[in-house]
């Protein structure tokens, strides 16, 4: 247990991983559930492949201008400028043309991507970026640039959201109410975005492109499962977030396997265990849900066969009149649990409730007979026919065909209709 568990925590790059992890693991979650549910989750991988444009830029200027080979700052300033220039260039395209946005954000990415790609092939000689390591990341070589940047960029992202934390909310929510109360919703936009582009060119240089959007995106989606309020689903996301760090790296360090790989895989399976056992949003509350719906044509026909058949209706009979045999008894408990019938020794009678549902529907069938019958509908078919149109009996419908008959006080048939 000690070797497993206790170990790893004394060894100095496994302290790195595990602090720089979890300061990027609580910013992206909370970013990420804005992102989540502005579906701007493309837009994240965006921004981290076109910062390796700005890498090549920062490192090529600070080469050629101050003799300076990996510095950092330079790296992470052409690093924003990119990803900024990458924003403006999207925003632009998809409101000058007929381009969409999703549209204009592969476009723009790849370009911008292919652009740096294409600059450190040219530039080889000058700039000595290993591609490899700037997709995959190296979690565990973790250098102490690397977490005070993260950390000063991630306290500035939360502070802004925390200050402004209503704001982004309604404009995420609501954003024509968000304009009609005079908030700036463009400045809000382009405000997140700035935030969302800190956090990818902060991160991608420890964690790499692949973490860094997967910690943007997987840790919110997995809280959005289990939360309606967006102040709970940036805590979750963020807890998400740092369990996948602190699961991926001992996982990682069990199995010698890569950081960041181990890190996304234990995050994509805390996704699928929710998305499994969710409460409220999770397959297997939607089947248990699936199972206890009742086909409203059933509890309908149960109504109509119950109501002509004027005493107390045995459920053999109901089993003869109801075209769809299956699930009878299910929709027969659904209806005594919504009061709309009730059992006696002898079989079912309709409450007051169901009595009213019932003629609603015996009225729209006999108005649609009565209307089959005006356009030529042969009476042997006007019954069946009508059988199947009587489940179209809202408000809007069953006035219609009254007023377009002339509210007729008999079907067909001669019998009343109610």
């Amino acid at each position: 247990m000690y070797e497993l568990f206790i170990a790893p925590l004394s060894e100095v790059y496994f302290q790195k991983a595990l602090i720089g992890g979890t300061i990027v693991a609580i910013v992206a979650g909370v970013v990420g559930c804005l992102v989540v549910l502005r579906r701007m989750a493309f837009l994240g991988d965006a921004l981290s492949h076109a910062m390796i444009a700005g890498v090549a830029g920062g490192y090529l200027v600070m080469k050629l201008l101050f003799g300076a080979e990996a510095h950092a700052p330079g790296m992470l300033l052409g690093s924003l400028l990119a990803a900024i220039a990458t924003v403006a260039l999207i925003s632009f395209v998809s409101r000058i043309s007929r381009v969409k946005e999703d549209t204009a954000i592969g476009i723009m990415y790849t370009g911008i991507f292919a652009l740096g790609v294409v600059a450190v092939s040219i530039f080889r000689h000058y700039i000595h970026i290993d591609l490899m390591h700037f997709i995959m990341g190296d979690i565990l070589g973790v250098a102490d640039t690397d977490l005070w940047v993260s950390a000063l960029v991630a306290a500035f992202v939360l502070t802004i959201l925390i200050l402004f934390f209503r704001h982004f909310q309604l404009a995420t929510f609501d954003p024509v109410m968000a304009a009609s109360i005079g908030l700036p919703v463009l400045l809000i936009d382009y405000v997140l975005t700035t935030c969302v582009s800190l956090v990818v060119v902060s991160a991608v240089s420890m964690v790499g492109v692949i973490l860094v959007v997967g910690l943007l995106i997987t840790p919110a989606a997995t809280a959005y499962l289990l939360s309606d309020r967006l102040d709970r689903m940036m805590m979750l996301s963020a807890l998400f977030g740092v369990t996948s760090v602190i699961g991926g790296l001992y996982l990682c360090v069990w199995l010698d396997s890569a950081g960041g790989g181990a890190i996304m895989l234990f995050c994509t399976l805390q996704f699928l265990v929710v998305l499994a056992v969710a409460p409220k949003y999770g397959l297997l509350a939607r089947w248990m849900r699936l199972r206890k719906l009742v086909p409203q044509q059933v509890v309908e026909d149960i109504l109509t066969t119950i109501l002509r058949y004027e005493k107390d209706t045995p459920l053999e009979v109901i089993r003869q009149y109801v075209q769809s045999g299956k699930g009878i008894r299910k929709a027969l408990e659904y209806m005594g649990d919504e009061g709309f019938i009730e059992q006696t020794s002898t079989g079912y009678l309709l409450t007051d409730k169901g009595l009213a549902e019932a003629n609603k529907v015996l009225r729209a069938h006999r108005l649609w007979e009565a209307y089959l019958e005006t356009i030529g509908t042969p009476k042997e078919e006007l019954h069946p026919t009508a059988h199947h149109l009587e489940h179209i009996s809202d408000g809007n419908t069953v006035e219609y065909l009254d007023e377009r008959l002339g509210s007729p006080s008999q079907d067909p048939h001669g019998k009343v209709i109610p």
